[in-house]
């Protein structure tokens, strides 16, 4: 039973992923489903198109906590490198492939931050002030959201090198995963991107 301990706490770290926080809030809200309208997303950036920011707030705050949570919980109860960065793996798939939402889940970003966090606070606060200041310059989320993704394994590993955190492995590794599944989720926007047709934080479609 000990043994399987960790397979059904994966397993639990996915489902945990799984909750879509941003179509629980808009049915708290009274909103339309974030999956209707705008880029059909249910994360918080699409439910802040319905114009009402305390629901996309709301749903900001869920996806990143249960990142967080599910990693600092598997910290606490099981502490291995490799079930933790695992775990971080885990209930980042669930938000993207959530079994609730027929495996068709949301980009990823806030509930990677939920991960970092757990990992290494420091490193978060580097990837929010990355993604704020190119949310400010740029005006659009999806490209703050690839530069934080970017920069988020190789800070991660180079802080690791100069001492300023444990950077193990197993975390290196999980979060190098995370980055580039970020980009993958982002292609569509990257495309928008290089056009001039990607649409600016704030914008109703």
């Amino acid at each position: 039973m000990q043994a399987s301990l960790p397979v059904i706490w994966l397993a639990c770290a996915y489902l945990i992923g799984s909750i879509p926080f941003a179509v629980v809030v808009s049915k708290m809200f009274g909103l339309q489903d974030p999956r209707s309208y705008g880029s059909g997303n249910p994360g918080a950036t699409n439910v802040l198109r319905s114009g009402n920011k305390g629901a996309a707030a709301l749903t900001l705050i869920g996806d990143a906590a249960k990142g967080w949570f599910a990693v600092w919980l598997s910290q606490k109860l099981l502490g291995t490198g490799a079930v933790v960065a695992l775990t971080a793996v885990m209930v980042f798939l669930g938000h993207l492939y959530p079994i609730f939402l027929k495996f068709k889940g949301g980009k990823g970003v806030a509930t990677a931050v939920g991960v970092i966090l757990a990992l290494q606070p420091m490193l978060a606060l580097i990837c929010l002030f990355l993604w704020v200041l190119t949310a400010v310059i740029f005006k659009m989320s999806s490209l703050a959201a690839l530069v934080s993704a970017v920069c988020a394994p190789v800070v991660f590993y180079l802080g690791g090198q100069f001492g300023a955190w444990n950077a193990q492995p197993g975390a290196t590794m999980a979060l190098v995963f995370i980055s580039l599944m970020l980009i993958y989720r982002h292609s569509a926007n990257i495309s928008r991107i290089l056009n001039g047709t990607e649409s600016k934080i704030g914008s109703k479609k």
